[in-house]
């Protein structure tokens, strides 16, 4: 009898922590819901008693979205190494899509926004984020990447405290179509080889367009005429949810800055082409109404989620280069 317990607490207790792992996985297998940065910036300037002005949205927009990618459901999990979280991937890699956009507009801020031109000395804080926030991802041995990214937090935030302070020249945010094209382009850069990397979930052969209108443009070795892009089975999900990473910090990001920027894109007639960006990024949060991300043929019977994705990346992107266009314009 007793044979007979210790064979059932053997076989009882693995299975229970098997259905405890799958439960948790499942809870954790969780994307953040989107917010307000107009709203989240009216609540942040009322908390701290700070006024709101130019630049105060985006900033604020940048410290909520890293809050978010800090403590939602689960918390951060790309650098978690014990069961269940060390099995889940589509968070990690959507948490990395969040955490480019991070990066590229935290060096934009302290590059771009926040100097009056070239010459201009930086902004100590700022300067201070940048290298946090491209602190390693994955790292979880002390010090480790959580501690890394609130410090740069906290370097944002005391950026954003003398940005609102009219005692505080030192910190400005120069909401310039300059400045604003810039940033533009790096978006643009992640877009495309997002959309082309999707794209890649079905397969396909490419002509190498890499020399392609300029006669004298050299590369440093030969590369050939016919190039076969697919995207390896096991990584399809990864690109997927990298890229809805990626669009919902964006659209974050864009909204607040149509609110810095409003003059800006008055100005140059632009503020419908900017939402209309938004608009096709939003496409992209629609919930996933399948147990994994499908990856059937062009034209075939099941969905190809990755293509439908590609779709709506890339109609934002072309817009992004037509109103990148349109600020160039005197």
């Amino acid at each position: 009898m007793v044979q007979g317990m210790r064979n059932k607490l053997l076989i009882g207790i693995p299975s229970l922590l098997a259905v405890i792992c799958l439960a948790l996985m499942f809870w954790y297998n969780h994307e953040p819901d989107r917010f307000d940065p107009i709203e989240k910036a009216r609540l942040h300037a009322e908390a701290h008693g700070h006024v709101a002005v130019t630049g105060y949205t985006t900033t604020a927009a940048l410290i909520e979205t890293v809050e978010v990618l800090l403590s939602k459901r689960g918390g951060y999990l790309s650098n978690d190494i014990m069961p269940p979280w060390v099995f889940l991937d589509n968070v990690p890699n959507w948490e990395f899509g969040v955490l480019t956009q991070v990066r590229d507009l935290g060096r934009a801020m302290r590059n771009d926004f926040s100097r009056s031109q070239t010459q201009s000395t930086e902004d100590l804080d700022l300067a201070e984020a940048d290298p946090l926030f491209h602190y390693d991802s994955e790292r979880w041995i002390p010090p480790d990447t959580e501690g890394r990214y609130r410090k740069a937090i906290e370097a944002t935030e005391r950026y954003l405290t003398r940005l609102s302070d009219p005692a505080s020249p030192g910190a400005q945010f120069y909401a310039r179509a300059d400045n604003l094209r810039d940033w533009l382009a790096i978006v643009e850069k992640r877009l495309g080889s997002l959309s082309q990397r999707l794209s890649a979930s079905a397969g396909q052969e490419r002509l190498n367009t890499d020399l392609s209108g300029d006669p004298n443009a050299r590369q440093s070795t030969a590369a050939p005429a016919l190039v076969e892009v697919k995207t390896p089975w096991l990584e399809i999900d990864d690109v997927f949810y990298e890229a809805r990473g990626t669009t919902w910090a964006l659209i974050h990001f864009l909204k607040a800055m149509e609110a810095d920027f409003d003059e800006v894109l008055r100005k140059k007639n632009a503020v419908i082409s900017f939402r209309q960006i938004i608009r096709e990024l939003e496409s992209t949060q629609e919930p996933l109404r399948a147990p994994m991300v499908l990856n059937g043929s062009r034209f075939g019977a099941l969905a190809n989620h990755s293509l439908v994705m590609a779709n709506y990346i890339a109609r934002a992107n072309a817009a992004i280069i037509d109103l990148r266009a349109l600020l160039a314009q005197g």
